[in-house]
């Protein structure tokens, strides 16, 4: 990849070696301004976000901001955030509206982006072209309940742009999850640094030492096409025991496992697993026997989770099998800025990180705990904004790599540190995606073949 005859950034990537250049240098930065974000689909809201006609958000992205607006029942639409007369942004907030009015000169736009009032219009002697004067749109579309946009008029489809993706998720039914709880934080690190955080297991044994007892943190990670899965290493190893990493002894029950699991991600968290889930781990603690081999015991857990969810008018996913449930992973990272982990069906927990403005060490992080709940029994939204960590009430998890996070953005400066080693087994999805997005710099049309590596 080149920019203007310099090649850029230093060195090249490979399954162990990240050039450390792209965490902190402004050029990379900008780069990106021009190169990835107009062009890339990219998660902008959801849609119980905007649930009514006239109900819009604003997604912020670098130096530009998109209006996603619901104009129909079934149809959403997107347009920069920008009045065409005198370039006054129209919005500042999320709300809902019958026309978008300029609060500069009072301009209006129909919710199709139409021009509906110019004030005075015929001091421009009829100069004015309605096509000239409309809101510029931005392409819109939607998958699993999330509405991506893309400001390229020529990008690919977004089921081209996501494949194999739903492929290996679509039976989750993502689309019936609701928010439990949406925080955004502003990191002092560059969004890169913080998606990497979250794109590997390989940490946990040092930073989250407390999930040792009931976690088997070993993983693999490997690309599928732009995106990226983190999976168990070992065929049929059980998702909650004892790590491999912790000294020898016995393997308590398969039950004490779940109920640590359980207090951990619900009570402390309040993220990946539903309150129905919980109690769900409350009956395998009081109602399975601690003798009851592990599978079985799993099974037991699913089988009360079922239950509670269709008495509870939430439903679970019919077309789910173990077989769909193991091959989709543990986490995916979708390319560019997103990551999930869903793993425990109808709790699925959902980063998305992106650049604070220009500034390339800054960073806007959103978290969003996701739950199915039946149907107007979910929470109202509250969107929580937080410029330090510190202030709101982040689990136990998050503190760690909050402390984390500006430590090694800080680190990738020192000429002592030449470029991250990254795991070529454990971290795998961090140099996939590393070359990917140099690859979707040089030419966001050459699409890297959708390999499917498990």
């Amino acid at each position: 990849m080149s920019d203007g005859g310099k090649r850029y950034p230093a060195g090249e990537v490979r399954d162990d070696f990240v050039p450390k250049e792209a965490y902190y240098a402004r050029d990379f930065a900008e780069l990106e301004a021009d190169r990835l974000w107009p062009f890339v689909w990219q998660v902008a809201c959801r849609l119980e976000e905007i649930p009514q006609v006239g109900d819009f958000v604003i997604y912020d992205i670098v130096d530009e901001s998109i209006l996603v607006v619901r104009t129909g029942e079934d149809s959403v639409r997107a347009f920069h955030n920008v009045c065409p007369h005198r370039g006054r942004r129209l919005a500042d907030r999320c709300g809902s509206v019958e026309r978008f009015t300029c609060p500069f000169h009072g301009w209006q736009f129909a919710l199709d982006g139409r021009n509906v009032r110019v004030v005075d219009r015929e001091d421009w002697a009829g100069c004015l072209d309605d096509e000239d004067i409309r809101l510029s749109e931005v392409r819109c579309d939607h998958w699993g309940g999330f509405v991506f946009v893309n400001m390229d008029a020529d990008a690919e489809p977004l089921a081209d742009f996501l494949a194999p993706l739903p492929e290996y998720c679509a039976r989750f039914e993502f689309e019936k999850l609701r928010f439990r709880w949406y925080k955004t934080v502003v990191i002092p690190a560059n969004w890169k640094t913080v998606l990497g955080f979250f794109n590997e297991f390989y940490h946990v044994q040092q930073a989250h030492p407390q999930l040792l007892e009931f976690t088997n943190d070993y993983s693999r990670s490997g690309g599928f096409g732009r995106h990226s899965q983190i999976w168990f290493d070992a065929e049929g190893a059980m998702p909650f025991s004892r790590s491999p990493r912790l000294p020898k002894a016995p393997e308590p029950p398969m039950k004490e496992h779940i109920v640590a699991f359980a207090e951990h991600y619900n009570v402390a968290l309040k993220a990946m697993l539903s309150e129905r889930n919980y109690a769900a781990a409350m009956r395998v603690r009081d109602e399975v026997p601690a003798d009851t081999p592990p599978l079985e015991t799993l099974a037991r857990w699913v089988e009360f989770q079922v239950e509670a969810a269709i008495a509870d008018g939430a439903g679970w996913p019919g077309e789910l099998t173990p077989d769909y449930i193991e091959r989709s992973g543990l986490d995916w990272h979708v390319f560019p800025n997103t990551i999930f982990l869903h793993g425990m069906v109808d709790g699925v927990l959902w980063y998305r990180m992106r650049p604070n403005g220009r500034d390339p060490e800054s960073s806007l992080f959103d978290i969003w705990s996701l739950v199915r709940y039946a149907p107007g029994k979910e929470p109202p939204l509250e969107r929580e904004f937080h410029t330090d960590w510190r202030d709101g009430d982040f689990g136990l998890i998050f503190q760690q790599d909050f402390v984390n996070i500006p430590e090694v953005q800080k680190g990738y400066r020192s000429r002592g540190f030449r470029g991250e080693r990254t795991n070529p087994v454990q971290e795998r999805a961090i140099s996939n995606f590393h070359r990917v997005l140099r690859r979707f710099l040089a030419d966001p049309y050459d699409k890297p073949p959708v390999d499917r590596p498990r």
